[in-house]
């Protein structure tokens, strides 16, 4: 499931021209290897939790800054709107844990 708000994530900013590669967008917007992405497919597993937050933290960050300016608003709640998806999706694997404990 983490993979997949990760996907939306990474062809929003390569349509916006934020990231050029799966590499860079590894590297600068989950703060891992520039494998990380490519590795995820291969082994055929989810990202982590530590990189989905660290997404959803940037994503925030960035989309409350475009939502100040007229000209990036739209694109600021699109930020927005993927940031509290990486939360839900933290929200619900961390409760899935809990639950089967």
């Amino acid at each position: 499931m983490q993979t997949t708000v990760l996907k939306e994530v990474y062809a929003l900013l390569k349509t916006i021209g934020a990231v050029a590669n799966e590499a860079e967008f590894s590297r600068d917007w989950l703060g891992r290897s520039e494998c990380y992405m490519r590795t995820l497919r291969f082994k055929g597993v989810g990202a982590s939790t530590g990189s989905v937050a660290i997404c959803a933290s940037k994503l925030q960050h960035y989309g409350k800054r475009m939502c100040e300016s007229s000209a990036h608003s739209e694109l600021g709640k699109q930020f927005l709107e993927l940031s509290r998806e990486c939360h839900n999706t933290i929200n619900e694997e961390a409760e899935a844990l809990w639950l089967a404990a």
